[in-house]
């Protein structure tokens, strides 16, 4: 596969990731009643609520430059891991969760080659 298609690749999964952590942002953000209903539920007050849409899109902007892409990658997994728990203490399904966090540590792993490295020992 040659470099330029690899990037490609690279990026169309970067922007997957973005448009699934950004539409959850402008989600947080809009905060319509639906929406601040379903955060009530999770002891999540309208502030609280808001402040997570900006996490998200600081964590997503870090994930999208490559330079800050690894700390991005550890800041939206973590942010899914919170998301996970969150699910397990209502006594929801985590499923979603953590098939979004399994898709952002593939991507990453595809991505970035000096993660490769330190996760599997050599570069794929």
């Amino acid at each position: 596969m040659s470099e330029k298609t690899t990037k490609i690749i690279h990026w169309i999964l970067t922007g997957l990731v973005a448009f699934v952590f950004l539409g959850s942002a402008y989600g947080k953000l809009a905060a319509d009643a639906t929406a601040l209903e379903m955060a009530k539920g999770f002891g999540l007050d309208a502030t609280t609520f808001k402040m997570l849409g900006i996490v998200e899109i600081l964590s997503v902007l870090l994930f999208i430059i490559p330079r800050t892409g690894i700390l991005g990658t550890l800041l939206l997994v973590a942010y899914m891991g919170g998301a996970i728990a969150t699910h397990l203490e209502h006594q929801q399904s985590p499923i979603a969760p953590m098939a979004i966090a399994a898709f952002v540590w593939v991507v990453a792993v595809i991505r970035f080659p000096e993660l490769r490295g330190r996760l599997f020992g050599k570069t794929l």
